[in-house]
């Protein structure tokens, strides 16, 4: 199905099940994977499509899947996706405090690495060929679904969103309560 040969990390390679599995099913291809101390503890796939729930992306679905852990468990832990964490993923895998992730593929999309990396997370981009080969290879085939997904940032370029004059301030307008 692929001419690039699937991860060798094996983090990296879990993910990628988890994203073939999701193109598979009709879905994004987009794989995560948790490991602590090297074990595997939860994997997830995005099921956007599948579910028809706009939240579950790969990371969201890896992160409930691993179910209530402790602390000490998310802040020795390794997050990996195939494709950059988005915001909401980066903010869940900030407040869980899990520490690294490395990410599958970047080309496709830039998303939250330097958000990440600013916040103190070490974030390790693998640039793997199967991850970025089957995401586009999905873009080519289902362009409508993954513009619904990303957005703007999967047609334009551009992942920022700026609503107002001040991305960092929002104006709060009591017409919209």
């Amino acid at each position: 199905m692929l001419n690039a040969k699937p991860p060798d990390d094996p983090g990296l390679r879990v993910a990628f099940e988890e994203a073939l599995a999701g193109y598979h099913e009709g879905g994004l291809p987009i794989g995560a994977a948790l490991f602590h101390r090297g074990e595997l503890i939860a994997r997830g796939r995005n099921r956007r499509v599948q579910d028809g729930n706009p939240i579950l992306h790969a990371e969201m679905t890896c992160f409930q899947s691993a179910g209530r852990l402790p602390p000490s468990v998310y802040r020795e832990a390794t997050l990996y996706s195939t494709l950059s964490p988005c915001y909401m993923c980066g903010g869940a895998t900030l407040l869980f405090g899990v520490p690294r992730v490395v990410v599958g593929e970047s080309r496709t999309i830039l998303a939250g690495d330097e958000w990440l990396r600013s916040r103190g997370l070490i974030v390790t981009v693998a640039d793997d060929p199967a991850c970025y080969e089957l995401l586009q290879r999905f873009i080519a085939e289902q362009p409508q679904i993954w513009s619904e997904d990303i957005g703007a940032a999967g047609t334009g370029g551009k992942y920022d969103h700026v609503h107002g004059a001040n991305p960092c301030v929002t104006p709060h307008d009591p017409s919209h309560t």
